[in-house]
């Protein structure tokens, strides 16, 4: 008897911390504010500004601490890739930075040739010092000799920075708490009009997305007839950040390739064999010749 109470305590403490569980979690889930971001979140984000126009007259410093005006940066035929962090960062950015290495390493296009790098601190107290000691660790990490003068980092002053992020969409804000910023992750894509193509969120960027941007932003001046076939096939999807197929398109090009091939099989029989009957009809000739010299 004494067991069979101890076992229906148990069952009932079970039952309350289910129904307990339950309701604490269906609170969170129909809670309207249970899914929003914490306060000091709220207004940080990066907002797609597609073909928006970035103010090409904006005045920053380089790694050298000289002076220099964000147009010169771009060049007929030379896409931009942007990316806004600050140097004291002591997480995000370095991984963004990393990434966009990684990606860069695995791409064929060097930067300084075929593309550009602009890396921006959107923290007004970082110094051309620290944007020089950023070059030399990212330079020696995407190892790529003649690409010193490709990859730029910059720093300025409060108003050239928010007019900048304000173009490409990028929000963030100071966290007087962490003494941080806090702010998204994410890089930009410019054609070389100083035009805002493409965006890839986080800090993973898959090289081939990278390489199809470049050639796209560029306004098809880079990249092969490879490229453009598969962008012919492939288009842009803002919503994933990614390349994703034209199933249609595809299908066209698939169809149109197997008749090339076929086609060139067919061409390949003709000219590798052009008298094949003949060449047959001689090798009978004789053999009929001769029985009818032995009818006779």
């Amino acid at each position: 008897m004494h067991a069979s109470i101890k076992t229906s305590l148990l069952v009932c403490c079970l039952a309350l911390l289910l129904f307990s569980g339950a309701r604490a979690f269906a609170q969170f889930a129909t809670d309207p504010s249970a899914d929003k971001l914490p306060p000091q979140l709220s207004d940080v984000s990066i907002e797609q500004r597609l073909n928006a126009q970035v103010p090409l007259n904006l005045r920053f410093r380089d790694e050298t601490g000289a002076p220099v005006e964000l147009g010169q940066y771009f060049a007929p035929g030379k896409p931009v890739v942007l990316s806004l962090v600050y140097f004291d960062c002591r997480m995000l950015c370095s991984e963004v930075l990393a990434a966009l290495t990684k990606a860069m390493r695995l791409v064929m296009f060097d930067a300084g040739n075929q593309y550009e790098v602009l890396t921006v601190s959107f923290d007004a107290r970082d110094t051309p010092s620290l944007a020089a000691d950023a070059k030399k660790k990212y330079l020696g990490m995407y190892n790529r000799a003649g690409t010193e003068n490709g990859w730029h980092f910059l720093t300025g002053d409060p108003q050239s920075i928010a007019a900048l992020a304000q173009a490409v969409g990028f929000h963030y804000r100071w966290d007087e708490r962490t003494k941080q910023f806090a702010h998204a992750a994410g890089i930009m894509l410019l054609t070389p009009e100083g035009r805002v193509a493409q965006y890839y969120y986080g800090a993973r960027y898959f090289p081939s997305d990278l390489r199809l941007g470049l050639v796209e932003a560029s306004q098809n001046h880079i990249g092969t007839i490879a490229d453009q076939i598969v962008l012919y096939c492939y288009h842009w999807d803002p919503r994933t950040g990614r390349y994703g197929a034209i199933v249609s398109r595809v299908i066209q090009v698939s169809g149109g390739a197997t008749l090339l091939i076929l086609g060139g099989v067919i061409v390949f029989l003709f000219r590798a064999y052009p008298n094949h009957k003949q060449q047959l009809s001689a090798q009978h000739q004789p053999m009929h010749a001769g029985s009818e010299g032995r009818r006779g």
